[in-house]
C-alpha cells in the first residue's frame, strides 16, 4: 500500500444519443453505439486504512452507514450494498483474498436516480480510490470493465454499459459496443468555438423526481429477449440517430443536433411503458413554449434529471419557465477528464 488516506472522484455524464443501445440484451448482438460527455457533477470516494478489524463505509449525502466485522467477502444483500460489493471484488482480485480494514466514504454530486449515471460513476470511484491505494495497472479501459462487472453482475443492478466507460474516460465520446462484447472510445474533437457554443445551449433540469429503473430497463429487456418489434426497431433507430449525431456535433451544427435529440425522445419512449409521466410532459411542453429546441430525459427516463438545447440567449428565460413549473434548472460545463486519484495527508 503505497498511501494512507486517498481520495478519488469520477465525472457524470449526459447522453446526447443511443441511450439504450448499450443493455448487453442489444449490443452483444447487434452492436451499440452512444454518443455522451461528462460534466462537471462527480462522485466521490475517500478511502482511509484502519488499525481495526473493522470495514466501515459511510454514504452522508443518502445518511448511510454500514460497520461491518473485517472479511474477505462480505454479504451484499444488506447495508451499502455497492461499497461491499467493490470491497470484495478488489480483495478477491488484487489481494490474494487477504481482508483490509478500511474506512470508505462517498458522496455523489446528483441524487440516486438522476440519470447522470451517478451509481456508475460512484463504483468507478471507489475502484480508482482502491486501484491508487494498491497501487494497480489498470487503465481506463480496466476500470470501466471492471466497474461494469461489479455494479451489474455482483451487485446485480440492471443498466447498460456506457456510463462506466463514461466516469472512467472523461470527456466528449461517441462509444462503441460491439456484438464481440468489445468497446471502443472515439474521443471527439470540436473546434473550440463550437464546444462552448454548444455548453451555452444546453441546460439540465432535475425534475423533482429519482427514478427507478428496473421497471423500465426489465421491460426494455424483455422486449429485447422476445424480439418484439415496434422496441426492436426503436432501438435501431436510436443507434442510427448516435452516428447522426455525432456528425453533426463534429460539423458544429447545433440545430441539427437538436433535430436529432428530439427525434430521438420520440423514439426512445417507444422502448418502455413509463419512460414519461405527466409531470415530464409537462416540463417538456414549458421548455419548448419557452425557448427550447429540443429536449429528452437523461438515463433510461421515468424521472431524474432533463436535457435541453436552446439558443444561448435564452438560456435564462428558459430556465425562469422550467423552474415555474417545479424544475430545478441548472446550465451544466463539460470536463476533460476521467477518473483520478490523489493522495492526502490529511
Amino acid at each position: 500500500m503505497q498511501a494512507k488516506n486517498i481520495r478519488a472522484r469520477a465525472p457524470l455524464r449526459i447522453s446526447f444519443a443511443g441511450g439504450g443501445t448499450d443493455l448487453a440484451e442489444y449490443c452483444e448482438i447487434y452492436g451499440g453505439a452512444v454518443l455522451n460527455t461528462t460534466i462537471d457533477f462527480y462522485a466521490f470516494a475517500h478511502l482511509s486504512f484502519l488499525n481495526s478489524d473493522i470495514v466501515d463505509f459511510h454514504a452522508p449525502d443518502i445518511a448511510a452507514e454500514d460497520r461491518v466485522p473485517m472479511a474477505a467477502r462480505l454479504p451484499t444483500n444488506r447495508g451499502l450494498k455497492l461499497h461491499r460489493a467493490v470491497y470484495n471484488r478488489m480483495i478477491r482480485d488484487f489481494n490474494d483474498s487477504r481482508p483490509i480494514s478500511v474506512r470508505l466514504s462517498t458522496t455523489v454530486d446528483a441524487p440516486p436516480g438522476s440519470g447522470l449515471g451517478s451509481s456508475s460513476a460512484l463504483v468507478v470511484a471507489m475502484v480508482e480510490a482502491f486501484r491508487f491505494a494498491l497501487d494497480l495497472p489498470l487503465g481506463p479501459y480496466e476500470i470501466a470493465a471492471l466497474a461494469y462487472d461489479i455494479e451489474r453482475v455482483d451487485g446485480g443492478l440492471p443498466g447498460g454499459k456506457q456510463d462506466q466507460y463514461a466516469a472512467a474516460f472523461g470527456g466528449l465520446n461517441f462509444i462503441e459496443f460491439t456484438s464481440e462484447k468489445r468497446v471502443i472510445v472515439n474521443p471527439l474533437r470540436m473546434r473550440a468555438c463550437d464546444r462552448k457554443e454548444l455548453e451555452a445551449s444546453l441546460v439540465v433540469c432535475f425534475t423533482g423526481q429519482s427514478r427507478e429503473t428496473d421497471q423500465i430497463i426489465g421491460e426494455q429487456v424483455k422486449s429485447l429477449k422476445t424480439r418484439k418489434n415496434a422496441a426492436l426497431e426503436s432501438m435501431h433507430t436510436l443507434k442510427t440517430d448516435a452516428l447522426e449525431m455525432k456528425e453533426a456535433l463534429l460539423r458544429g451544427n447545433i440545430v441539427e443536433m437538436a433535430e436529432v435529440l428530439d427525434r430521438s425522445w420520440e423514439v426512445k419512449k417507444r422502448t418502455a411503458s413509463n419512460i414519461t409521466n405527466a409531470h415530464i410532459d409537462h416540463l417538456y411542453a414549458t421548455a419548448k413554449a419557452n425557448g427550447a429546441m429540443a429536449g429528452k430525459v437523461s438515463g433510461a427516463g421515468g424521472g431524474g434529471f432533463m436535457v435541453f438545447i436552446t439558443d444561448p440567449e435564452n438560456r435564462y428565460r428558459l430556465m425562469s419557465a422550467l423552474d415555474s413549473v417545479g424544475g430545478r434548472p441548472s446550465p451544466i460545463f463539460f470536463t476533460q477528464h476521467g477518473a483520478d486519484a490523489w493522495a492526502t495527508t490529511r
